[in-house]
């Protein structure tokens, strides 16, 4: 049972006891990320994350990593398109010491110049470890040819430029912004009781931040071509198609969709690139849902000299799809798969806490599990069949890195 608290500042709690274990995981969810910046300050939100773990007024940088280390604990943090989360994993006798950390993190970190010099060399070795990795690449260069110049194209990493650009006021203007309590959410999952959720509030349930309200620009989606010349051992090709947003009454018919097509070892895509012809190793297709937009993404990565073949497989898979629809085996098969991955990962208190974070910053509601399973059993074949017409049409773009650039013939 998830219990849900909004603190009288606007930040949100959600709190889900699992009595069966003996951990707890506490994610700071914040509704912000690379979506909300603009061409000078791309890569804050993700180097703001950073700076977090870098010393608060009262502790060190090395200390912050003493205080979960001395516990037996996790402490990590990620940055997305839409959103950020810092979170720990402890033992349920530390959860009340993890909270502290975490909030002694979010309030008082101090941005120290030397120590800001510091994380700008890491964060650009970051951005270079990156560039090397062209399977990692072409998935931003799909987006930047979808979404253009509105910020869902942006890389979350930033850029070498604006990474020079942050400064300890720039950090501080950027909270006052974006970090108001309105946009953030408390989610606590494991061995612990409703009780909980006033130790959370004590933290954060009176700071204040900027009124402002925040604006989406809705992209539009764009159909374009973009290569890069790269000296690769493999061509990496991204097909991508306009998808459906976080929420949509169909999302659940487009999941089962994409695990038909390159979401399993059993997939068509899977079946047919790598199994039937030994033309990739990695293949696969997944669907990423923004507040108001989303993508399907195909990705497949082949000698350069196989491009092409690649290129039609994938288009020859794309068009027996539309044409003769999914087997009622493959339906069946996607949503009792569908079901067994959302189980077992309700086995994890990271996941749950995850889900909850996520769910209530993104929808503001929480289905229980019988509720989602209910949603997965209604998808038909006819629903799945209509979506697969409906999203894969010839507008689509494409994005490559390879040894030439040279896009495959169309």
């Amino acid at each position: 049972m998830i219990k849900k608290y909004t603190c009288q500042n606007g930040v949100r709690i959600v709190l889900e006891e699992i009595k069966t274990v003996r951990s707890v995981a506490i994610g700071v969810w914040i509704g912000t990320g690379s979506r909300n910046e603009n061409p000078e300050n791309n890569g804050i939100s993700h180097f703001l994350e950073h700076m977090f773990f870098k010393g608060t007024k009262t502790r060190t940088a090395r200390e912050i990593a003493e205080s979960f280390d001395s516990i037996g604990g996790q402490v990590n943090a990620f940055t997305s398109k839409e959103y950020t989360c810092y979170y720990a994993k402890v033992l349920d006798n530390h959860a009340q010491y993890a909270l502290e950390v975490l909030a002694d993190m979010f309030f008082h970190s101090t941005f120290d110049s030397e120590e800001l010099n510091k994380e700008k060399n890491v964060v650009n070795e970051e951005i270079k470890m990156y560039e090397d990795t062209p399977d990692d690449i072409v998935h931003d260069l799909l987006s930047q040819a979808i979404y253009g110049e509105h910020p869902l194209g942006y890389p979350i990493l930033g850029t070498e430029e604006t990474l020079q650009t942050f400064t300890g006021e720039k950090l501080e203007q950027y909270i006052h912004d974006m970090y108001r309590p309105e946009n953030v959410v408390i989610s606590i999952a494991g061995n612990v009781t409703e009780s909980f959720i006033k130790n959370a509030e004590q933290f954060f349930g009176a700071y204040e931040a900027s009124k402002e309200e925040m604006e989406y620009l809705k992209p539009k989606f764009h159909a374009k071509q973009i290569s890069r010349k790269k000296e690769t051992e493999q061509a990496h090709l991204c097909l991508g198609f306009e998808g459906l947003q976080i929420g949509h009454s169909d999302v659940y018919n487009l999941i089962v969709l994409n695990n038909v097509l390159g979401g399993s070892m059993s997939s068509r895509l899977f079946q047919e690139v790598r199994e039937q012809r030994g033309l990739a190793y990695s293949v696969f297709s997944y669907h990423s849902a923004y507040r108001d937009s989303g993508m399907v993404t195909i990705y497949g990565g082949t000698g350069a000299n196989q491009l092409n073949v690649l290129y039609d497989t994938i288009q020859e898979t794309l068009h027996k799809l539309r044409a003769d629809g999914i087997t009622e085996k493959e339906l069946n098969n996607s949503k009792e798969q569908l079901k067994g991955s959302l189980m077992l990962s309700l086995e994890s208190t990271n996941s749950r806490m995850s889900r909850n974070g996520k769910n209530e910053l993104l929808l503001g509601r929480h289905r229980s599990l019988d509720e989602i399973v209910e949603q997965i059993d209604q998808v038909t074949k006819e629903r799945v069949d209509g979506i697969a017409n409906k999203i894969f049409t010839d507008q689509f773009s494409i994005s490559l890195v390879s040894p030439s650039g040279e896009l495959p013939t169309i």
